[in-house]
């Protein structure tokens, strides 16, 4: 399945056309909600600029944003099940989804440089321990710099075997794609990260 972040944003729809789009799309997550893969894809390809754009609004970091809208879609295949369409739309749903792990990400890295300053305040002598730390967040800022140049097709494979712990046949059957595929995506990803890695 093909990323689709990189596509414009939805125009505004008329009137009349909300309904239908909102019926389509209440259809396309029952049959996620019962393991149709076809139906996740369309899914995937509606929500996916507006997820985006809400991740990129709340991190404005486009790899960081890039990544909480994979995994908030994600979560929105896991999640089909447990949708229901009395609380509200698919669309606001999915919204909803992406923006709590948006705002989590932010806390997280907040938190994490409070506690790198609170370290440094209250024990000097671990700054040099505090040097790693920031270290390694500089190697990961290169690393996301890094998959920004793979293609759409090698990013989501490593994001979603690196970051979300998917085992190569698990993201081959959420994405609905061959095993194969899934397989040279991985690799031929590695390859040029290491790469970009090496050349920075």
């Amino acid at each position: 399945m093909r990323s689709t972040f990189l596509l414009a944003p939805a125009q505004p729809l008329p009137g009349d056309v909300r309904p239908r789009r909102a019926e389509r799309l209440r259809g396309l997550v029952d049959r996620t909600a019962r393991g149709d893969r076809t139906a996740y894809t369309g899914l995937y390809e509606e929500l996916a600029p507006t997820v985006h754009g809400i991740a990129l609004r709340v991190l404005r970091d486009p790899a960081q944003a890039e990544e909480v809208a994979q995994e908030a879609l994600l979560e929105v295949w896991r999640s089909a099940p447990s949708y229901r369409p009395e609380r509200g739309s698919v669309a606001a749903w999915a919204c909803t989804i992406a923006h709590r792990r948006a705002v989590d990400r932010v806390r997280s890295v907040r938190a994490a440089c409070e506690r790198e300053q609170r370290v440094v305040r209250e024990d000097p002598t671990r700054a040099e321990q505090v040097a790693e730390e920031v270290e390694r967040s500089m190697e990961a800022a290169r690393v996301r710099r890094a998959l920004s140049g793979l293609t759409a097709g090698q990013r989501e494979a490593l994001v979603l075997a690196y970051y979300g712990g998917y085992s190569q046949s698990q993201i081959a059957a959420a994405l609905g794609l061959p095993l194969g595929t899934v397989k040279s995506r991985t690799r031929d990803g590695l390859l040029r990260l290491r790469s970009a890695l090496h050349d920075g």
